[in-house]
């Protein structure tokens, strides 16, 4: 059996410096890893004070990863929605996910990502476009709707990030997008 070690450090950029605000080390085993399915719960927010994102991923041997992403731009509810997804994708795609199931509250997002709405609007097209080529990362991906109280964390964190406070967290990663 091989082991791997993963290690990921997350900055924050405070006064145009850098410093780590997280360290995540996780022990990998070998195959079995490869064929656990890992979880990707994201949700995104847009209010008047502020647009945010969260993810919530879960992968083997108990490894759970939060992560806010506040907005420096506009976003309407379904980009942000758009934006934690592909957050979420590019994080589990980081870990060497195989399989990743991600579950969404946004119906519109889940419709077009499987291909049962189309994206007319150009800015949807081109999250759309985008995700596309991140699911050829996983040899498995399925995106599923779940309603908003089945995913209450996501919920509450992605509110969080788009409260417009920051460093108010100590537990969970929070970042800033300052361009789509």
């Amino acid at each position: 059996m091989t082991e791997r070690v993963i290690s990921s450090v997350l900055m924050q950029e405070q006064d145009q410096v850098q410093k780590p605000i997280y360290f995540v080390s996780k022990v990998l085993q070998g195959p079995e890893e490869a064929n656990f399915q890992w979880v990707l719960s994201v949700d995104g927010s847009s209010n008047q004070q502020g647009n945010g994102a969260c993810v919530i991923l879960e992968g083997p041997n108990g490894l759970l990863i939060e992560q806010a992403l506040r907005f420096t731009f506009k976003a309407s509810n379904n980009q942000a929605e758009y934006e934690a997804l592909i957050a979420g994708m590019l994080l589990a795609k980081e870990m060497e996910a195989q399989s990743l199931l991600a579950k969404s509250n946004s119906l519109l997002v889940k419709g077009q990502v499987t291909g049962e709405y189309q994206a007319k609007d150009p800015q949807m097209a081109a999250y759309l476009g985008y995700v596309q080529i991140l699911k050829e990362a996983f040899v498995v991906f399925e995106l599923v709707h779940v309603p908003r109280q089945q995913n209450a964390r996501a919920d509450l964190l992605a509110k969080l990030a788009s409260s417009g406070k920051e460093g108010r967290q100590r537990m969970v990663i929070q970042e800033i997008l300052k361009t789509p």
